[in-house]
């Protein structure tokens, strides 16, 4: 929005144009997000304690976090209104990526209010019911791929790229629509189950944001890309300015949600965050990269899968309690101690993922 302010203000003087610069729209874009968290957070907490939109903790889970009940949640809201004004404030609207990226950002924010605010009408931890959370996260998920697919102006949008190779190339066709649904659907619903513990999730994302910025970047810029050896996506560089403001308002956020919590996410901040990360590893092309980044999602996920199916099949539990981190909690780590090491690990995928840049 400022863009077309700044486009119109060179006329008159030079100085102006510094803001058609990409790197600093990022910038702005980190400590914008970073500024509106600091100012919105604490008077949504405020209003969230005052109507005791406060968390309802499961009695099965760790005895430690019985006392965390009450803790205001929904604090979500404030990160996505953070990531949106700045979004739209720094970035190329013209550019059809972006609106992409809001769209399902913001839809699957939606379906995570509307199931944050169902647990605490019925004062339980159900929310809505699977089926239906899965079958609207689906429709987001498919007319995200389909309006991807409809809309592709070249062939490497659609192409599935294998890193650390430079010529493995496969080009899906139709089959991009699963895809792009697997990875946004399966994203969002990962971060959701990592999002249990307080920083958990929010640090990874910021981090793995931070990453898919680079690629965007390199991505949309011609001579990085040649010289990378990676697919040259001419839209794909103004997905920065998201993915900086992604990184601002996490840690803003992390700023109210380090141990221990003043608010927790709640699904409208998981579910969101996750769907951001997959449809923007989806327009880098990046799909498998994400699957690297993200590995503590990909984990914490399997680790439900495996318990489930464990359990079913033998009725027996491979894990004390699933997502995985409630494994370690009940051998005894601190929770502080679970949260660093694997923001540590997190920090180890990123550099992995990152390293392919190069590595082919």
């Amino acid at each position: 929005m400022l863009l077309y302010l700044f486009e119109y203000l060179q006329q008159f003087d030079s100085f102006f144009n510094v803001f058609s610069y990409l790197t600093l729209r990022a910038i702005l874009g980190v400590l914008t997000a970073l500024v509106i968290c600091f100012i919105a957070g604490p008077i949504m907490i405020r209003r969230l304690t005052d109507y005791s939109v406060g968390q309802n903790i499961r009695d099965d889970g760790p005895q430690t976090h019985l006392h965390k009940a009450g803790t205001p949640t929904m604090g979500g809201a404030f990160l996505l209104l953070s990531i949106l004004v700045s979004t739209l404030l720094w970035s190329d609207l013209s550019n059809r990526y972006v609106w992409i990226v809001c769209f399902v950002t913001f839809s699957f924010g939606a379906i995570g209010a509307f199931d944050d605010i169902k647990k605490l009408v019925q004062g339980g931890s159900a929310g809505l019911s699977a089926k239906l959370k899965y079958l609207l996260q689906s429709i987001v998920g498919v007319i995200a791929g389909w309006w991807l697919l409809s809309t592709a102006q070249l062939p490497v949008e659609t192409n599935l790229y294998v890193p650390f190779f430079k010529n493995v190339v496969f080009d899906l066709g139709i089959w991009f629509l699963p895809l792009a649904y697997l990875v946004i659907v399966g994203s969002s619903n990962a971060v959701n189950l990592t999002d249990g513990l307080d920083g958990l999730a929010i640090m990874p994302t910021a981090l793995v944001a931070g990453a898919l910025g680079v690629f965007a970047y390199v991505s949309g810029h011609s001579t990085f890309a040649q010289y990378l050896a990676i697919p040259f996506i001419p839209l794909a560089g103004e997905l920065v300015v998201f993915c900086a403001s992604l990184v601002g308002a996490g840690l803003g956020f992390l700023w109210f949600n380090a141990y221990p919590a003043q608010v927790f996410m709640g699904d409208v901040g998981a579910l969101a965050l996750g769907a951001a990360l997959g449809i923007v590893a989806v327009l880098v092309r990046q799909e498998i990269v994400l699957l690297i980044m993200g590995g503590v999602f990909v984990v914490e996920t399997v680790s439900v899968m495996m318990q489930v199916t464990s359990y079913k099949l033998t009725g027996k539990r491979i894990f004390r309690m699933a997502p995985l981190h409630h494994h370690f909690e009940l051998r005894g780590w601190p929770e502080p101690r679970v949260i660093v090491r694997f923001w540590i690990i997190t920090v180890i995928l990123v550099l992995i993922g990152l390293a392919t840049l190069k590595i082919r």
